[in-house]
């Protein structure tokens, strides 16, 4: 039977292993741990088993960590002789092993088990809350933030988290009690700037204007205005809530404020409108007018008014507007007026007005030749036709485009922007070859921008220069490491989905697989990186950014890199599932077969060839990954400690030959469904997961959804058309289920036989070739008797046809042609 308590020696060694534990002094921690229990009476003590296992822990051995925790737990049981502090000790450190193991519930039962045997032990508290609001759990955080306030009333912390708990539940008018009653107890000078008390006041008002309290908000914000460091956002607080109130003659004097301090703010011109109530457009270019004198460098307000005026009047405008920038040379010009393209009669005066200054400035360097004076610099000239080589490439005349932009080299070879734009021209006609020539010849023009580096790379892959694209973001990553690996760490997910979808296309899914999983991992890492800052932020009282980061937090993975590794995952599950992989040198007898002797010799040595080749890459790797780990062991060695827990290396190979391709592509879906359910692909991702698991109520669900948010959907037409085949094939299924599938879909075919419902869809989308497509497919579906007139349908590209663009076309093969794989005919 052990001790109930350890003599004051190993009392005392104790203390070290929880001080070496804390300056995380593992080795050492261990040996003070081995000194307690190598002595026969102290050799089953539960809190120095559990702090074994909890330093074991992190050090990586993670089974024996769990070993020594449990065998600690398991001894506390059976001595009921042994104080309770000991067992909740053990609770205590076997919910960090598996916090540690991102175990998140299970850690919360083992500290409310720990909780039961000492109620008020604030650590144990504070751990839990950490977890609680991690998890969301903000009806339980809202219990522990209270205990802990009554523990410790004189915290600052305490009634912070108390208070935002009651903010994240909505529950404004309790918050604000809270959070008054501690702003009280703050000894702060009416005249002194305090950061952190000027937080709070900034955090307490954001808790009124989000319970709609625009009175009380905007006096409170009047009270305590000198004692607030951000003035600028007191200033538009004032002017947000005096909109609210009606009160629109003093908001007109803050918004004209707020332009005198950012002239560019588009924001401020907008509540400055509504605060005038201006109602004539007279009225609204009179304002503009007046705000351009007094700022005469600023744009927005000679940029604002092209907005609203129509006719003769916005030619007057736009004359002016880009004879200044032409002459002085602005290179983002066109992306300034890149919004109005909206209107085909601007775009028309834009088009009539650059092209008769191309012409003139070619014979005499003025705007018009009907002008005197000075004459226009030759980069005026240049200007002009940069802006024409973006405005033809934006209408789609891919032809007038390249004339301009190589005008524009021919007389200026020097200038990025100009092979910038000739490679975005390209890569819209859809050469991305081409495109990535002419961006890899920008960035030769400055090779330290890591911006053009960075666009370079991404054309590259767009190209599937993957190689290529590795090599040139090489120049910035991280000497003695390979690139890909160095840009994973740096989590650079623009280039994690530009690979994604290279790979996707040369047919390579493992390596495509392996660069969705790490995209997962980054986003699993961000949501994990909360919990620095849960504290942190109390104590900084950054506030408002803590809030805005649990909002943000809750829809991470509505970002689109997220969406577009889960969809990108989700096509090759589904492809394999339809494709399994074979074993390659089965495959390759049965290729043989019908092979003659010169054709077989000739196979025999392309493979002999790529055989050498990939052998010799895979050395190249395993040297590479050898290098890696040395590298990595030296580091920890120089630290004397390892992180927790090695991750399962993802290798390409394993993950293109998945036992279960629609379990690993449901794990993909599911963010999508909670997050980004207004996104017509996610149910139509959904719709063929569930299609080939024969899970009809889901697949009617996915359909119905999808169904409401585009009907004319091309891809949906396929799915609608897929689905209900397959249910009229099905006979066996349950009474209610059938039932239940013929009335909704009754709603959606409105007693129309599928070749009537394609025919319709076809007649109605006569212009359009992603619907014509679609519904070619739909009618060789159907019936495989009707496969040329389904082929003459899906290869007319005549006048009428609308969307004839490349990058459409190569995207709506790569999303629908190998989902079908039944149609390969009509490629």
């Amino acid at each position: 039977m052990p001790n109930v308590q350890l003599p004051p020696k190993e009392s005392n060694l104790f203390k070290r292993i929880l001080k070496c534990y804390e300056q995380k002094q593992y080795k050492n921690g261990l040996k003070f741990c081995k000194l307690i229990l190598s002595n026969p009476k102290f050799a089953e003590h539960g809190e120095t088993l559990a702090m074994k296992g909890l330093t074991l822990n992190c050090l990586g051995k993670k089974e024996e960590a769990y070993e020594f925790v449990r065998k600690g737990l398991r001894n506390d049981v059976k001595s009921h002789c042994l104080p309770q502090s000991e067992e909740r000790a053990c609770w205590h450190v076997y919910g960090l092993l598996q916090r540690s193991d991102k175990k998140y519930d299970e850690a919360i039962k083992c500290y409310r088990n720990a909780l039961k045997l000492d109620k008020d032990n604030l650590q144990i508290l504070r751990d839990l809350s950490l977890l609680q609001i991690q998890m969301r759990d903000l009806e339980g955080y809202r219990e522990t933030r209270y205990q802990l306030l009554q523990l410790r009333p004189t915290q600052r912390a305490s009634w912070i988290g108390y208070a935002i708990a009651y903010h994240l539940l909505k529950d404004y008018d309790m918050a604000l009690k809270l959070l008054e009653e501690f702003r009280q107890t703050q000894q702060v000078s009416p005249n002194k700037i305090d950061y952190e008390y000027s937080e709070l006041i900034l955090y307490q008002n954001q808790v009124m204007r989000e319970a709609d309290l625009f009175q009380e908000s905007l006096e409170h914000i009047e009270t305590y205005e000198k004692q607030i460091c951000d003035k600028l956002l007191v200033e538009e607080i004032k002017g947000e809530m005096l909109l609210k109130l009606g009160r629109l003659k003093e908001a007109s004097e803050v918004f004209k404020n707020l332009i005198d301090r950012n002239a560019e703010n588009w924001c401020y011109y907008e509540g400055l409108e509504k605060a005038l109530q201006l109602s004539t457009l007279e009225e609204r270019l009179q304002i503009y007018e007046e705000i351009s004198k007094q700022h005469p460098r600023a744009i927005s307000p000679r940029r604002l008014p092209l907005n609203l005026v129509p006719g003769e009047k916005f030619r007057e405008l736009m004359d002016k507007f880009l004879r200044v920038n032409f002459s002085k040379g602005c290179p983002p010009l066109f992306t300034t007026l890149k919004s109005l393209y909206y209107n085909t009669e601007k775009i028309s005066i834009i088009q009539e007005l650059v092209t008769n200054y191309e012409a003139s400035l070619k014979t005499c360097d003025f705007f018009s030749p009907y002008e005197n004076g000075e004459t226009e610099p030759p980069t005026t000239l240049l200007w002009v036709q940069y802006f024409l080589a973006q405005h033809f490439d934006k209408l789609g005349q891919y032809s007038l485009a390249l004339d301009y932009i190589n005008a524009a080299i021919a007389s200026t070879p020097t200038l990025i922007e100009l092979f910038y734009m000739k490679a975005k021209i390209y890569k819209h006609i859809g050469n991305l070859r081409e495109a990535a020539k002419w961006m890899d010849e920008a960035q030769s023009l400055d090779t330290a921008d890591r911006f053009i580096n960075s666009k370079c790379a991404k054309y590259m892959l767009r190209a599937n220069m993957i190689k290529e694209a590795e090599e040139m973001c090489s120049k910035f990553t991280r000497e003695g490491t390979s690139a890909m690996e160095n840009l994973n760490e740096m989590q650079c997910m623009w280039f994690q989905t530009e690979c994604i979808s290279a790979y996707q296309r040369l047919g390579r899914y493992g390596d495509a697989l392996k660069k969705c999983h790490e995209v997962e991992r980054h986003f699993f890492e961000i949501t994990d990186d909360q919990f620095d800052f849960h504290t942190y932020c109390m104590r900084k009282m950054t506030l408002r950014a803590y809030v805005d980061l649990l909002r943000l937090e809750d829809i991470l993975r509505r970002h689109a890199f997220y969406f577009k590794a889960a969809r990108s995952a989700i096509e090759i599950y589904l492809k394999l599932y339809d494709n399994p992989l074979t074993n390659e040198s089965k495959q390759q007898e049965i290729n043989s077969e019908n092979l003659s002797a010169k054709e077989l010799k000739k196979m025999l040595s392309k493979q002999r060839r790529a055989q050498k080749k990939a052998k010799l890459e895979e050395e190249k790797k395993h040297v590479e990954r050898e290098r890696q780990q040395k590298n990595q062991k030296k580091k920890r060695d120089e630290e004397e400690e390892e992180t927790s827990g090695l991750r399962e290396e993802l290798i390409p190979e394993k993950l293109e030959r998945i036992e279960n391709p629609l379990e690993e592509a449901i794990k993909f879906l599911i963010p999508l469904k909670n997050l980004v359910a207004d996104n017509i692909d996610t149910h139509l991702l959904a719709f063929e997961i569930y299609f080939r698991k024969g899970k009809f109520l889901l697949m009617l669900q996915s359909v119905k959804r999808a169904f409401a948010i585009n009907r004319n959907n091309p891809w949906l037409h396929e799915c609608l058309i897929k689905f209900s085949k397959s249910v009229s094939n099905h006979s066996n299924l349950p009474d209610v289920v059938s039932k239940v599938l013929s009335q909704e879909m009754q709603k959606i075919f409105v007693n129309k036989d599928l070749e009537s419902f394609n025919e319709d869809f076809l007649k109605h989308n006569a212009t359009s070739l992603q619907h014509l497509l679609s519904g070619a497919k739909m009618m060789y579906f159907l019936d495989k008797s009707r496969q040329e007139k389904a082929i003459a349908i899906a290869t007319r590209l005549d006048e009428t046809i609308k969307d004839k663009n490349v990058k459409e076309i190569l995207q709506y093969y790569a999303i629908f042609s190998w989902l079908n794989p039944g149609m390969q005919n009509l490629r």
